[in-house]
């Protein structure tokens, strides 16, 4: 291993602590993702590369993390009730004489199965991408796993860029607190706090206890993520899952809705996201010399 090699990932991991603890204050999570790094990048060949190729969603997290840093409702008017009343206008559901939401239908209609079933595929959203991600890593596919790597990562950037452009609650929001908007308003399980009830568990409760942002709701990243990844398993002919992938992503839509973390109009904008992030990424790559000089660079230097 190259003596600058070692100075820069010793640079970036010293960085990464201080500028966390300087903008979200110190975590131990922080040190126990900085160990991780550091362990596998010096530990062996293989680690490293391990490491390096999975910085690509390590990034992602880091980029989210310090979002809490700088609250999109700082920047632009919080979209509260002109969401919802458009929610209930172009996809409403009329029962009994009154419309609702689809989210406020489904609430109305709870059943413990699709309590559960929402649970489970909501925390495949970040597994599912990460564990293809590595598949297509281990079976020697290295430039198909930078290609989706990075087009996951697209993906993220654009919906943040949303986030901060169209600052958005979600569902639960108003059916708690109406259409004012309250700024110190904290993370909510919502409809996934019944999938914990039903196990006795606080698992969602400590998920979203740490959330980033409440008012980040347009677009689902939820909805986006397993879209990018049946896409790249279509792409890749992996037809296994390709139907395991169509399965997640159809549920995490669903659970979205129906545990009223997201209204239908998010589910579409992620799914835009997807789209925009794959064409724009295979753009990138045909186009810039530049970058397509460093994806297949990256995916020599991981198979050697």
């Amino acid at each position: 291993m190259k003596g600058k090699n070692i100075l820069l990932a010793t640079a970036i991991s010293i960085g990464y602590l201080v500028l966390a603890s300087i903008l979200i204050g110190f975590k131990t999570e922080q040190v126990v993702l900085v160990a991780i790094f550091n362990i596998c990048y010096y530990l062996s060949k293989p680690t490293r590369h391990f490491i390096l190729a999975l910085s690509v969603f390590m990034v992602f997290w880091i980029i989210f993390d310090f979002m809490k840093a700088f609250p999109n409702f700082r920047y632009s008017s919080v979209h509260i009730q002109d969401l919802y009343d458009a929610e209930k206008r172009y996809f409403g559901i009329n029962e009994n004489g009154t419309r609702f939401t689809v989210n406020e239908f489904l609430a109305l209609h709870q059943q413990k199965i699709f309590d559960i079933l929402s649970g489970f595929f909501y925390l495949a959203w970040i597994p599912g991408p990460i564990f293809f991600g590595l598949y297509l890593f281990y079976t020697k596919r290295r430039k198909q796993y930078f290609d989706f790597a990075l087009s996951f990562l697209l993906v993220n950037f654009i919906g943040f860029v949303i986030y901060y452009v169209y600052p958005a609650a979600p569902p639960w929001y108003v059916a708690l607190h109406g259409f004012g908007f309250n700024p110190n308003t904290p993370g909510n399980t919502a409809g996934l706090g019944r999938f914990d009830a039903a196990f006795g568990i606080h698992l969602f409760q400590g998920m979203y206890a740490k959330s980033s942002n409440v008012f980040a709701a347009m677009p689902s990243l939820h909805a986006a993520y397993p879209t990018i990844t049946l896409i790249y398993a279509l792409k890749n002919k992996i037809k296994l899952g390709s139907v395991l992938f169509f399965i997640i992503m159809l549920g995490i839509w669903f659970s979205a809705v129906y545990s009223s973390h997201h209204y239908v109009f998010d589910v579409l904008m992620g799914i835009f996201c997807t789209i925009t992030g794959y064409f724009l990424y295979q753009f990138l790559y045909k186009k810039s010399k530049g970058f397509k000089r460093f994806v297949d660079y990256a995916a020599v230097e991981v198979s050697k």
